[in-house]
């Protein structure tokens, strides 16, 4: 049986010992199935989610119900962010499009946390929550450039490398329909992209089974959008560092 622990989410596992005992006690562990809706625009926040195995979309959805994906969060993050940025409720749709595993959090609790540690403490959790929002902020912009300015071949491109990023598997689980209600285009555009990849060898996709086969080759096909997120990233938040 594979085990299951807070510190897989890389914010709770860059907290030190005191903050993390803080919080430990309240994390409540909970099954994030495929296409679950956590939170519909406007809905009120009553719970953060740390993910550790699962990967959640923040979505923009229409009027008209067209939807596009505007940030994608793993075990590098939280949904949530929102409730120590002043807003208590949802600004968009965020639903798993991978399954798998999150640790949950009452919103109360997140924000009693953020303000004990607060103030002249500067507690770590604070430095951390506002570089998460910082960096999140900047994937949401550079989302909305690349869906303006890139083909959709480097779209995808940048989309499975995100993912991949927070998933510990090298494996997704995504119809080429949901990948394209992701990317905020036609599902004929996505089977293409998906058959060119598929055909450079680069991945094979089978029933809904995304799975990477050389990644360098992604790597060398996608747009500068996927770097410059990942760089603000690794830059914001050091994944192996405990932050003091």
């Amino acid at each position: 049986m594979t085990e299951f622990c807070p510190r897989q989410n890389y914010l709770l596992n860059a907290l030190p010992a005191v903050e993390y005992a803080c919080l430990f006690p309240h994390l409540e562990q909970v099954p994030m199935p495929l296409g679950k809706i956590l939170y519909e625009f406007g809905d009120q926040l009553h719970h953060a989610y740390f993910p550790t195995t699962c990967i959640v979309s923040k979505l923009y959805v229409m009027e008209n119900g067209a939807s596009a994906e505007i940030a994608v969060i793993g075990n590098e993050g939280i949904i949530g962010v929102d409730l120590v940025m002043g807003g208590g409720t949802m600004p968009n749709r965020a639903i798993v499009q991978s399954g798998g595993y999150a640790y949950r959090l009452r919103a109360h609790l997140l924000i009693q946390q953020f303000d004990r540690f607060g103030g002249r403490r500067s507690g770590a959790l604070n430095r951390l929550l506002l570089r998460y929002a910082q960096a999140l902020m900047i994937q949401m912009a550079q989302t909305a450039a690349c869906n303006r300015h890139h083909s959709v071949d480097q779209q995808l491109c940048r989309w499975l490398l995100l993912s991949l990023d927070r998933s510990a598997a090298n494996e997704l689980i995504m119809t080429q329909e949901l990948i394209a209600n992701m990317l905020g285009v036609r599902r004929e555009g996505v089977t293409e992209a998906a058959n060119k990849l598929q055909k450079a060898g680069l991945i094979n996709y089978c029933r809904g089974h995304i799975r990477v086969l050389d990644r360098p080759g992604l790597e060398m096909r996608v747009c500068e959008c996927y770097q410059v997120v990942k760089t603000e990233f690794d830059r914001r938040l050091p994944r192996s560092a405990v932050i003091l």
